[in-house]
């Protein structure tokens, strides 16, 4: 592996790791604060942590309108919208499934650049890709019984949260990118956008800010999930992001439901029907081909 690879694909792997941490942290979260809470209080410390690590490298934050607002609208699809859903949608599946779900970021990702994002051009491979992941999607949700033993809308709202995933990645590489700035400041601006956005949310449309016992566990699970999951991690992903590019970024979410589903069934004593690991392999197979892993497997 060359020198220049070599970065990239460390912090692929360190953000697939917590990323997959933090459906089981969501899933804590979730039994003593509301979806805004669970969203808002993980991008506050996830905020706080990024801002000591950009002090500590002596980097000054931009003052632009342009930059801070392009900020606000990458918070909106990559933190703020999709954490709010995912935290909602984990207080009636389980965070296996969750993390599942989230494999379809890469599929999402194409069909945002499809619709949306020209300038990344989308190839045969990709549009195979794409027809493999929405089979594996029908597949995971058991669609031949409705939404299996689920309910239709918190896996709406999984999927909804995917697609915002993959509006913001490409909107970030087309958008912010060229604006050349450290990683660590990046993740910051996007990370704060997000929790000025959920705030009001939080304050104002929770009707209870606290529905459970926030015992030692909720605690631990939130500082984790703030501190890695909306710090270190995003730091690792803008890394990915400028290296790689936002379809080779958007398969991270391939390492995360591993991960999850190990975390939920070893932690949370989660169960999992057949077709939901079925389903998975068959998004994580379609995103892989999309990225052309085969045809680089068969060279090698």
């Amino acid at each position: 592996m060359s020198e220049q690879r070599s970065p990239w694909v460390a912090s692929y792997i360190a953000a697939g790791l917590i990323w997959g941490a933090s459906f089981l942290f969501i899933a804590v979260g979730a039994t003593a604060l509301p979806a805004f809470g669970v969203a808002f209080i993980r991008l506050m410390i996830g905020a706080v942590t990024l801002y000591v690590i950009i002090k500590a490298k002596g980097y000054k934050l931009p003052r632009d309108r342009d930059t801070w607002t392009k900020f606000l609208i990458g918070g909106a699809f990559m933190s703020a919208i999709p954490f709010t859903l995912f935290a909602y949608a984990e207080t009636q599946v389980t965070s296996a499934l969750a993390g599942i779900v989230n494999s379809t970021t890469p599929i999402a990702t194409v069909l945002a650049i499809l619709i949306a994002f020209r300038s990344e051009k989308i190839s045969r491979d990709q549009w195979v890709g794409l027809g493999i992941g929405i089979v594996g999607s029908v597949i995971l949700i058991g669609a031949w019984n409705g939404f299996g033993e689920n309910e239709l809308l918190p896996i709406l709202a999984l999927f909804a949260a995917t697609i915002c995933y993959g509006v913001g990645g490409p909107y970030i590489r087309r958008y912010i990118e060229p604006k050349k700035l450290p990683a660590e400041i990046g993740a910051f601006g996007q990370v704060a956008g997000g929790a000025i956005i959920v705030l009001p949310f939080y304050l104002f449309a929770s009707p209870e800010k606290v529905i459970g016992v926030i015992d030692f566990w909720v605690i631990l699970s939130m500082v984790a999930l703030g501190a890695l999951g909306s710090g270190v991690a995003y730091v690792a992903y803008y890394n990915v992001l400028k290296a790689a590019g936002s379809p080779i970024a958007s398969t991270i979410t391939l390492v995360t439901p591993i991960v999850a589903v190990s975390l939920g069934v070893l932690v949370l004593g989660e169960g999992i029907h057949w077709y939901e690991p079925v389903g998975g392999a068959v998004i994580i197979f379609g995103a892989a081909f999309a990225q052309g892993r085969f045809k680089k497997l068969f060279r090698a």
